[in-house]
C-alpha cells in the first residue's frame, strides 16, 4: 500500500483539468502516442462536442520514481456547478487533490467551492498554476491569490502547462511525496465504497468502488449492504484506458466489479460492498443525498414509450446519481416523470443523453423549483409542480427557496452585476475585494429567478469573466401566483408556472406573443390567454386560415353573401368546440428561452 496514491483534479470550469490529465497519462506511459487525442478521458460524444467534462473519469497509472514503482489512481472531475455532485463523490475516493488554477484568470467561484469540499474530507491539497505558457498569464498576482486562499508557501505552488507538458514531472513528484498512501487493513473484513456505476447491455452493471479495508478476490461471494443482495464477483479489475481484469484487489485500490446485475435499482452510489461469509460491522458513511435545484416534467412524445422511458431514466441514473425522478401525469401530455436536476445545463445534458444513448423522443415542461405551501389549516405541502397547487382559497402563504450566490468578477463589471441581481429580487449581503481589480459579491436571492437565464446574462454582461457558484440557504415567504396559459379556454398544464406577482404580467404577455408565432394557424381563430385564477392578464389571437366562401357569388343581392358567411361562421364555431390544438415541442422549448 505504500506504493499507492489516490488523487483527483479539481478546478473551475475551463481551467485545464482534462488537458493536464492527458499530460499525466502521456508521461506515465498509460496512453500511447498513437491513441492520443485532446481530453482523452472525455469519451462521451457530448463532452467532446461541448468541450466540457460531464462525468468523473477514474484511471490507473504506473510510474517509476527513485527506483520504486508506484500505482497512481487519478480521477478527473467536472468543473461546472451543475455537476458538483460528481466532484463530491470523487473526493470521497481520494487522499489528495490537485487544485488547478488558470494563470490567466486566477481563482474563480467554483475553485473555492471545490476546494472547501476537499478540505472537508481532509485531503492533501497540491496547488498548481496552469497555462503558464500563455502570454496573458499573471503568475505573481495569481500566486498571491492562492497563498491567501489556502495559506501555503509561494514555493509550494507548481508552475505548469497542460498544453506544453511543463511542470508535469514536478506534479508527479509532489503526488508521490505529499499525498499520503491510503490507510486501511488488507486483512480486515472487506469494506468497499461504490462511488460510480455504468450500465453495459451485454454484461450488466459495472460498479466502480474504492476499497477502504480488506481484500476481494475473483469469484468471492459479496453482499451489497443497502439492498442486502448477494452476488458472485464474476470479474474484478482496475480501470486503465479500458477495464483490466485482476485476480485480487486489496485496501486502497480503486477498481470495478461485474456480477451480472441487470436491475439498476440494485446498485446504489454510496453503498458498501462486503463479504457474505465475513461481513464488516461498520458501514461506510456514503454520500449525502443530492438536493435537486430545478424540477421539470419529462414525457414521452408517444404515450406507448412510457415504460421504455422509465428504463432509460433508470439506466441514466446509474451513471448520473444526481438525477432524481418520480412518476407523474399531466392532462395535456399523459404519463411521464417529474425529474429533479442540479441546474439548467444538467437538465439539457440529460435530455440530450436520453435522445442519443437511448433514442428516446421526449417533451420537457417548463422547469421550476419546489415551493412550500402553508394551507389555511396550517398544513405544510411541498409543491414541485404548479398543477399540484391547492386552490387559492385554501392557501395561507407560499414559501420559496432562497440561495446564497457567490459571484467573483473584475471590478469593472460590479455595477451591471449588481443591477442584474437586484432585478432578480436579490439582496447584497457582502462585497469583498480579493485584489485591487477582483471582487467577490455575495447575494441572497430566490432560486426561481436564476433557473432560466441568469447564468447566460451574467456571462454576457461580464464578458465571460464573472464566475458563479451557489448553495441552498432557506425558504422565505413570497407573493407568488400561479400563471396559467389557456388555448381557446382550455388550460395547458405543461405551460403553467408559479411566478412572483411583480413579474407575472410581463411574463404572461411574452409567453402569449411567443406562442402566437409558434402555434400553427387553424381553420378557426385560436385565442391564447395568460390568466391568474379567473383574471385574464394577456391575450393574443392566432387568426383563422380563411376560405373565401363568397367567391362563387357574383352580382345579386348582398343577403346571398351574408347567408353564406353566417353559415361559415356557425361551422367555424362548431369546429372550434371540437378542434384540439397541437402545441409543438418548439413552443415548450421557446418558453424556456424567453429572454
Amino acid at each position: 500500500m505504500d506504493h499507492l496514491r489516490n488523487f483527483c483534479i479539481i478546478a473551475h470550469i475551463d481551467h485545464g483539468k482534462s488537458t493536464l490529465a492527458d499530460r499525466l497519462l502521456m508521461k506515465t506511459g498509460t496512453l500511447l502516442e498513437r491513441d492520443f487525442q485532446d481530453q482523452v478521458l472525455d469519451n462521451m460524444e457530448l463532452e467532446r462536442e461541448r468541450g466540457i467534462t460531464i462525468k468523473s473519469h477514474a484511471i490507473q497509472m504506473e510510474y517509476s520514481f527513485e527506483g520504486k514503482d508506484y500505482l497512481l489512481n487519478l480521477i478527473d472531475t467536472p468543473g461546472h456547478v451543475d455537476f458538483s455532485y460528481e466532484v463530491s463523490r470523487s473526493i470521497a475516493a481520494c487522499e489528495g487533490a490537485l487544485l488547478v488554477v488558470d494563470a490567466t484568470q486566477g481563482i474563480q467561484a467554483q475553485t473555492i467551492s471545490n476546494l472547501y469540499k476537499a478540505i472537508d474530507q481532509d485531503l492533501e491539497i497540491i496547488p498548481i498554476l496552469n497555462k503558464m505558457d500563455m502570454d496573458s498569464a499573471m503568475p505573481d498576482d495569481v500566486k498571491d491569490q492562492i497563498v491567501d486562499l489556502i495559506g501555503c508557501e509561494r514555493d509550494d505552488i507548481i508552475e505548469a502547462s497542460g498544453k506544453t507538458g511543463m511542470g508535469v514531472e514536478e506534479i508527479l513528484e509532489a503526488i508521490i511525496h505529499l499525498i499520503p498512501p491510503p490507510a486501511g487493513d488488507p486483512d480486515a473484513p472487506l469494506q468497499a465504497l461504490i462511488f460510480d456505476s455504468v450500465f453495459n447491455s451485454y454484461r450488466g452493471i459495472f460498479a466502480y468502488f474504492r476499497i477502504q479495508n480488506g481484500t476481494i478476490r475473483k469469484r468471492d461471494m459479496v453482499k451489497f449492504v443497502a439492498t442486502g443482495k448477494e452476488y458472485d464477483a464474476d470479474e474484478i479489475g482496475v480501470l486503465k484506458m479500458g477495464t483490466e481484469p485482476r485476480d485480487q484487489l486489496s485496501a486502497g485500490d480503486v477498481g470495478y466489479i461485474i456480477s451480472g446485475i441487470k436491475t439498476s435499482t440494485e446498485v446504489k452510489v454510496g453503498d458498501t460492498i462486503t463479504h457474505v461469509d465475513r461481513p464488516t460491522q461498520e458501514i461506510i458513511a456514503g454520500f449525502e443525498d443530492v438536493k435537486p435545484m430545478v424540477f421539470a416534467g419529462i414525457y414521452p412524445v408517444d404515450a406507448d414509450d412510457y415504460e421504455d422511458l422509465r428504463n432509460s431514466i433508470e439506466k441514466l441514473q446509474l451513471n448520473d446519481a444526481s438525477l432524481t425522478f418520480i412518476p407523474e401525469s399531466s392532462a395535456a401530455l399523459g404519463f411521464g416523470f417529474r425529474c429533479g436536476f442540479l441546474g439548467l445545463l444538467h437538465m439539457e445534458i440529460i435530455q440530450e443523453r436520453l435522445d442519443r444513448e437511448f433514442d428516446m423522443d421526449v417533451i420537457t415542461t417548463v422547469p421550476n423549483v419546489s415551493f412550500k405551501v402553508i394551507s389555511t389549516k396550517g398544513e405544510l405541502i411541498e409543491v414541485h409542480n404548479p398543477s399540484g397547487l391547492p386552490v387559492a382559497t385554501a392557501i395561507d402563504h407560499i414559501e420559496e427557496p432562497f440561495i446564497t450566490a457567490q459571484i467573483i468578477s473584475k471590478s469593472d463589471y460590479v455595477g451591471s452585476i449588481m443591477t442584474l441581481c437586484l432585478d432578480k429580487r436579490g439582496t447584497l449581503k457582502n462585497q469583498v475585494y480579493l485584489t485591487s481589480d477582483r471582487v467577490e459579491l455575495t447575494f441572497e436571492m430566490p432560486l426561481a429567478e436564476i433557473v432560466f437565464d441568469f447564468y447566460d446574462k451574467l456571462k454576457s454582461i461580464s464578458k465571460g469573466y464573472a464566475s458563479f457558484d451557489y448553495h441552498p440557504h432557506s425558504y422565505q415567504k413570497a407573493d407568488l401566483v400561479k400563471l396559467d396559459i389557456l388555448l381557446n379556454g382550455e388550460m395547458v398544464d405543461a405551460l403553467s408556472t408559479l411566478i412572483h406577482r411583480s413579474n407575472a404580467y410581463d411574463f404572461g404577455r411574452r409567453i402569449c406573443v411567443k406562442l402566437k408565432e409558434l402555434i400553427p394557424r387553424q381553420q378557426y381563430e385560436v385565442a391564447i390567454q395568460a390568466a391568474i385564477g379567473a383574471k385574464v392578464i394577456a391575450r393574443e389571437t392566432v387568426k383563422a386560415v380563411r376560405k373565401d366562401v363568397t367567391a362563387k357569388c357574383y352580382g345579386g343581392d348582398i343577403t346571398r353573401k351574408r347567408k353564406l358567411l353566417e353559415k361559415q361562421k356557425k361551422g367555424k364555431k362548431r369546429m372550434r368546440q371540437v378542434g384540439n390544438i397541437e402545441v409543438p415541442q418548439s413552443a415548450f422549448l421557446a418558453v424556456l428561452k424567453l429572454d
